[in-house]
């Protein structure tokens, strides 16, 4: 109709505007790939990878480009708080270091740490910070995060939706990533003190699946603590996470949990045939899902004291703070000690 095509409508010049903002995140997609060319180019047999990308792999590269605006915009920065800051002041008040000390010495695992901003904000905090990530899509995009500077890409987290916008200004909203100057040697935490560090020396991450890495005799007793974020209800079977992570704790070492329990197999196919490459590849028998509180019990079982046990605060993921559809969780928040 004639009359869709006129002000306030103008949807052809909408359909064009997300044009454009599709564009600018497929040059963000684009610096990633080239990114992870140059760095993981020897392990790629010529050009046989190309045209191979399933489904479930657009999917994923999608999902990744749209966490930036959680893990890595300043617009972001309200979810990211509301999970990471009690753990950082969990990880402050029970790891008793001086702050001249930075920390030096405390180790600290970051199981799925996804696109590394915790990671990032434990090494601003001046601790010795190590990620592990399963998903190469996510590897591939926090690598070249960590080498980017601060606001060099342009991103539009809601441009493929067309659902439930107040205004098409929402829809069309940009943010800038990353918020922070992540290559440099000067950081601010998400406490907001300023500290001198260096990222080569004190942030790592490993790739591969938890358990099978951090289950080996080497990782015995290594960690002062453990953070898990949003990160227990991908297990199929939650006691390989509880006995990796009590395997790699010093005695005395502390876990400290936040997140929900969407527990990623439940509606998982049978064994055999699974594809879906944004849950972990450990495909365990006898995939089970525990409320909250059977977690906690499972936990002290298995040689830990919770210490401490709540609610925290209300959070949405990747969610749209303008959007007439909000989806919040409600995630529990715990602090156990290795006996």
């Amino acid at each position: 109709m004639d009359m869709l095509c006129e002000p306030p409508f103008s949807l052809p010049q909408t359909f064009d505007a997300v044009d454009e903002a599709i564009d600018a995140n497929a040059d963000i997609a684009e610096a990633i790939l080239a990114t992870g060319l140059a760095k993981f180019s020897n392990a790629i047999d010529g050009d046989l990878w190309k045209g191979t990308a399933a489904p479930n792999d657009v999917d994923k590269a999608r999902s990744t480009i749209r966490q930036l605006y959680r893990d890595w915009s300043a617009e972001g920065r309200p979810e990211r708080y509301a999970s990471h800051s009690a753990i950082i002041n969990a990880l402050m008040t029970n790891l008793r270091t001086s702050v001249e000390a930075q920390h030096r010495d405390v180790r600290i695992l970051v199981p799925g740490a996804g696109l590394g901003r915790l990671v990032y904000e434990l090494g601003a905090a001046g601790y010795i910070a190590e990620g592990n990530e399963l998903s190469y899509h996510q590897l591939i995009a926090s690598t070249h995060i960590f080498r980017t500077t601060r606001g060099q890409h342009t991103l539009y987290p809601w441009a493929l939706s067309f659902n439930n916008h107040l205004t098409r200004a929402n829809q069309l909203q940009s943010v800038k990533v990353p918020d922070v100057q992540t290559n440099s040697n000067r950081v601010s935490s998400v406490n907001h003190r300023e500290v001198e560090t260096s990222f080569v020396d004190r942030m790592s991450m490993t790739s591969g699946d938890f358990c099978d890495l951090y289950r080996e005799p080497h990782y015995a007793g290594t960690f002062d603590a453990v953070a898990t974020c949003f990160f227990v209800d991908t297990a199929a079977n939650v006691i390989t996470y509880i006995e990796t992570i009590q395997h790699c704790l010093k005695v005395g070492g502390i876990w400290v949990n936040t997140g929900p329990l969407l527990w990623h197999f439940e509606a998982a196919p049978p064994s055999g045939s699974i594809t879906n490459t944004t849950a972990p590849a450990r495909e365990e028998p006898g995939s089970f899902e525990l409320s909250n509180d059977e977690v906690v019990a499972l936990v002290e079982r298995f040689g830990f004291d919770i210490v401490e046990h709540k609610q925290a605060p209300a959070t949405g993921y990747i969610q749209d703070p303008h959007s007439m559809l909000q989806n919040v969780y409600k995630p529990a928040w715990w602090l156990a000690k290795k006996r």
